[in-house]
C-alpha cells in the first residue's frame, strides 16, 4: 500500500515570532494610547499630543527591538554554549552519553532493551540533535532567533502605536481621550483574542486579560495627566 503523509501544524512552531509580535503590538497600542491620553488629559493641544505620541512610537519601537535582541541573544548564547559542551561530551564520552540517553527513554516508560535500541538508532542518525532535543529541550522550532524577534517587536510596536496617533490626528480635540480609549481597548481585546487563538488558548480569556490591564494603564495615565497637568 502506498504511504500517505499527514501534515500537521503545531502551535509551538509559532513561539519564535508569536511572543515578540504580540508583545510588540500590545505594547505599541497600550503605551502610545496611554501617552496620548495622559498628555491630552493635561489639556494640551493636538500638536503637543501628536508630538508626544510620535516620540513615544519611535522610542518604543527602538526600545522593543533592542530589548528583544539583547534578551534573545542571551538565550541564543546559552543554547550555543550548551550545544558546544554537549558536542564535546559526545566526542570524549560517547558511551556515557548513550547511557544517559537510554536513561531518558527508560524514564519515559520504555524498557531497558528498547530504550537502548532507540538511543542507538537516534545517535547513529544525529547524535547532537537527539541530545539537544531530549536532554536540553532545544529544537529548531523553538530555537532563539534574535534578529527575528527584534524585527517582529519593532514592526508590530510601530503598527500598534500608529492606531492612537491616527485617531488623535482626525478626531476633534475634545474627543481625543474618549475615542482613543475606546478604540484602543477594542483593538487590544481583538489582539488578545487573536493571539490566544494563534497559540491554541481560549480567545475570551485572552481578550479579557489584555483589556483589563490595558484599561488600568489608560486610567492611571489619564489620572496622572489630569493631576499634574493642572498643577504644573
Amino acid at each position: 500500500m502506498p504511504r500517505t503523509t499527514h501534515p500537521e501544524r503545531h502551535y509551538t512552531q509559532r513561539i519564535g515570532w508569536l511572543r515578540a509580535a504580540v508583545l510588540g503590538a500590545n505594547d505599541g497600542i497600550v503605551s502610545t494610547a496611554a501617552l496620548v491620553v495622559g498628555v491630552a488629559a493635561a489639556e494640551s493641544g493636538r500638536k503637543a499630543v501628536l508630538v508626544a505620541g510620535l516620540a513615544g512610537l519611535v522610542a518604543g519601537a527602538m526600545s522593543m527591538a533592542a530589548g528583544e535582541y539583547i534578551s534573545v541573544s542571551s538565550q541564543a548564547d546559552t543554547e550555543k554554549a550548551d550545544l558546544a559542551r554537549e558536542r564535546g561530551e559526545l566526542a570524549t564520552s560517547p558511551d556515557t552519553e548513550l547511557e544517559e540517553l537510554q536513561g531518558i527513554y527508560m524514564a519515559r516508560g520504555l524498557d531497558a532493551e528498547l530504550a537502548l535500541r532507540v538511543a542507538q538508532q537516534l545517535t547513529a542518525r544525529d547524535a547532537l540533535a537527539t541530545h539537544a532535543r531530549e536532554e536540553l529541550g532545544i529544537t529548531d522550532a523553538q530555537a532563539a532567533n534574535p534578529i527575528q524577534a527584534a524585527l517582529a517587536s519593532a514592526a508590530t510596536f510601530s503598527i500598534g502605536a500608529s492606531l492612537p496617533l491616527l485617531i488623535t490626528a482626525v478626531v476633534p480635540p475634545g474627543a481625543i481621550i474618549s475615542t482613543v480609549t475606546v478604540a484602543s481597548l477594542v483593538c487590544l481585546a481583538a489582539l488578545g483574542a487573536l493571539a490566544a487563538g494563534a497559540g491554541g488558548a481560549g480567545r475570551l480569556r485572552g481578550a479579557v486579560r489584555v483589556t483589563f490591564w490595558s484599561a488600568l494603564a489608560l486610567a492611571l495615565t489619564a489620572l496622572v495627566g489630569r493631576v499634574f497637568g493642572t498643577t504644573i
